[in-house]
Formats: structure tokens, C-alpha cells, sequence
């Protein structure tokens, strides 16, 4: 057994001495002694009155061993269970995809269909290591041709057109369609 036991943060001695704190009012709500917890949970007194004090040299099988004895073992259970932090450094890690500053259009979702008449069957046949997801896209993708759209236009000049040849309305034409309030009420 370790001589030394790390230091912990203020903070965190704290949360220990009122978990501490918590054992000790359940043993105290279901009126057994201090002597006959310690005894269950096969401990010296001494351990279980630092453990109460929340010792951090009381190692965690005593811990659990007193929570055996109280009947609240299974609350250990739910530690950990909702790591928001862990997940958010999960999610950090995660590959970024590369068109992530473009903006995203969704398809349509679909049911789950098999692959299409234009591709030939032994092409969809010749991707078992993918999912459905990823075999309807590359059969998608196989049988439609790129129907990407150029992007927009950077001079004024070229932006006009390309709204006039779009059919695209602009902010400022919608704009112009909302009559006033104030005029509105001198009209009736």
C-alpha cells in the first residue's frame, strides 16, 4: 500500500469530505452504529471515521464497501454516466469534414431502396465493405450525373445578372413589397 497519497485540489478534498458527509447520514438514517458498519463492511472503526471526514487515504474499496453495507452501492453506477466534458474532447478529435465552411444543402431523405435500374446490379455488388448510407451515395453519384451549380458571381456587375438569370429576388426588391404600418392605417 502506497505511503503517500497525491494531494488534492480544495475543491475536490471538499466534494470528498461531503461525500463523506452523505454516508455518514445514511448509516445515521438507517440507525446502524458506527461499529456495526465497520464491522459489515469488514474495517477498522478508524477507517470508517476517516472515511466519513472524507480521508482521501481511504481507498476506494472501503468506499464502496460502506456503500455496500448502506444499500446505496449502485449509485456508483451513475459516476461518469453523463461525461459532457469527455464527450466534447471526444468530439474535438473528430475529423473535420473539408467542405465545412461551404454551406450545406440536404437532399431529400429517402427510404431505404435498392440500387437503381441505371447502375448495373454488379456494381452495387462490388461494395460489401460499405454501409447502406454509403452504398446509395456512390449508386447516387454513379447514376446521376455532377449537377453541381457555379457559385455566385463576385463583381456588382456580374451579382446582377446572375440574380436576372437566376430568377433569384433580391433582399431589397422583397423589401420594397412591405408597405409601411404608418402608411397603411392613412390609406383606410
Amino acid at each position: 500500500m502506497a505511503k503517500k497519497t497525491a494531494a488534492l485540489l480544495p475543491a475536490t478534498a471538499e466534494l470528498l469530505r461531503q461525500f463523506g458527509d452523505r454516508l455518514r447520514l445514511a448509516r445515521l438514517r438507517r440507525r446502524l452504529s458506527a461499529k456495526q458498519v465497520a464491522e459489515r463492511a469488514g474495517m477498522a472503526p478508524m477507517t470508517l471515521r476517516g472515511l466519513e471526514r472524507g480521508g482521501a487515504g481511504v481507498t476506494m474499496g472501503a468506499y464502496l464497501a460502506v456503500m455496500q453495507v448502506l444499500g446505496i452501492e449502485k449509485d456508483l453506477d451513475q459516476v461518469g454516466k453523463a461525461d459532457s466534458m469527455g464527450r466534447e474532447l471526444q468530439d474535438a478529435q473528430l475529423p473535420r469534414r473539408a467542405m465545412a465552411t461551404r454551406p450545406v444543402t440536404l437532399a431529400p431523405i429517402r427510404s431505404p431502396l435498392p440500387a437503381r435500374k441505371s447502375v448495373p446490379q454488379t456494381q452495387a455488388r462490388k461494395m460489401p465493405a460499405m454501409s447502406a448510407v454509403q452504398k446509395r451515395k456512390a449508386v447516387d453519384q454513379a447514376a446521376a450525373p455532377n449537377k453541381r451549380s457555379k457559385p455566385p458571381p463576385k463583381t456588382p456587375e456580374a451579382v446582377s445578372n446572375w440574380i436576372k438569370k437566376s430568377g433569384f429576388t433580391s433582399a431589397d426588391a422583397l423589401a420594397g413589397l412591405i408597405v409601411p404600418p404608418a402608411s397603411s392605417k392613412k390609406a383606410r
